[in-house]
């Protein structure tokens, strides 16, 4: 390991990964099976501190650094995940988006709930026809009195049904394009929101991905996350965030498949020794692990950026984009490499293979990463 960490966030990872390796890693392939939703591992994470680990202590959170989280996201991420992807959007997204934008009393009366893993939080920005294009959707929040009044449908809401409380974005001016969207907190039990359709996945099948329905969902005005018209850059800086996230959960998945790919070769016996000792094989893993080690560093890279409090859009698109890819191939070999075992249930890399896939699309695709980047590069080569 490259990146020199420091002592309290070597402990960090240390318990982490005996908790994920002992209590996560224990009901993951079961959950794959039946959905379940993993809220008693939650419940321990939030006892554990993992559930607000970026809010100030004054809110019920650890005031960690991005670092110490990505070690601890990652280590979820090997064992199960699908937990991985609700903490993901809990920690890099929800909290973090109430911690920077929201007003003293949201952050006094949500925040304590969310560290504690006492609730969920969920972020619904995506609509039927509005994915990678944010300023097309059509959810709409008009004023009334003290109130606004949201209307629409949001699409694939990680944790949509186990959720406590969701940030919605919604259009408040229709002609002022992305100026025009504004962020809302909507709690669960609010009569005008209804959970809709629940997706059959690929994968990450215990982290629940709904539909949310909002039917003149009346919502104090005071629930407003930043100013009017500001929707769009909460979602924009809460993206940046998460999609150091979804590198920890890739660097954290292709671990976990490199890991039972090398348990594997060394004791699978083929032409009268371990395939571990076939030159092929040795030089695939050297370069699984060469790729991973590379996510890694990339990873690290941009969250020291962001807690150098740097700008650090175009690191982050970079960790996404290359982790996410990196484990749909470390997966893949992982599981040639098992043979026909890996096409089946017996073996974990078949439930990493498919868990992985996801990675390039959701949180911004890999196409629109590389439209971040290629804006980020050629932006700043024309300054003089």
């Amino acid at each position: 390991m490259f990146y020199k960490l420091t002592d309290e966030q070597l402990m960090i990872q240390s318990m982490v990964r005996e908790f994920s390796r002992k209590v996560v890693a224990a009901t993951a392939a079961e959950r794959d099976k039946t959905k379940e939703f993993p809220a008693d591992n939650l419940r321990q994470m939030g006892e554990l501190g993992l559930m607000g680990m970026m809010v100030p202590a004054e809110y019920g959170g650890e005031g960690a650094d991005t670092v110490s989280y990505v070690l601890a996201l990652s280590e979820i991420a090997y064992s199960c995940a699908s937990t991985a992807v609700v903490m993901s959007v809990h920690n890099s997204i929800v909290c973090e988006s109430i911690v920077r934008f929201g007003s003293e009393a949201l952050k006094k009366r949500f925040l304590p709930r969310l560290t504690a893993g006492e609730i969920i939080g969920a972020f619904a920005l995506t609509e039927p026809h509005a994915g990678s294009d944010p300023v097309s959707q059509l959810t709409t929040a008009e004023r009334d009195g003290d109130h606004y009044v949201i209307n629409g449908v949001k699409r694939f809401i990680t944790t949509g049904q186990n959720c406590g409380l969701v940030i919605v974005t919604a259009k408040t001016d229709e002609s002022a394009g992305h100026r025009g969207i504004s962020a809302f907190i909507v709690e669960k039990g609010n009569p005008g929101l209804k959970v809709g359709h629940t997706e059959d996945k690929m994968g990450l099948r215990a982290s629940d991905t709904t539909d949310l329905l909002f039917e003149d969902c009346r919502v104090p005005a005071e629930n407003m996350l930043g100013k009017l018209g500001e929707g769009f850059k909460i979602a924009m800086v809460g993206l940046d965030g998460g999609r150091i996230g979804i590198a920890a959960q890739s660097v954290g998945v292709a671990q976990a498949a490199l890991d039972a790919a090398i348990k594997y070769a060394k004791g699978r016996d083929q032409f009268g020794q371990k395939i571990s000792k076939f030159q092929g094989l040795r030089w695939i893993i050297a370069d699984m692990a060469t790729e991973i080690e590379a996510a890694r560093q990339l990873m690290f890279s941009a969250a020291a950026m962001k807690d150098r409090k740097e700008k650090y859009t175009l690191q982050a698109s970079m960790a996404k984009l290359y982790a996410s890819e990196m484990v749909n191939r470390i997966t893949g070999k992982a599981l040639q490499m098992h043979g026909g075992y890996g096409f089946t249930a017996d073996y974990p890399v078949e439930r990493f293979y498919r868990d992985a896939r996801v990675f390039t699309i959701y949180e911004g695709t890999s196409e629109i990463q590389r439209i971040v980047i290629s804006n980020n590069i050629l932006k700043d080569k024309r300054k003089p």
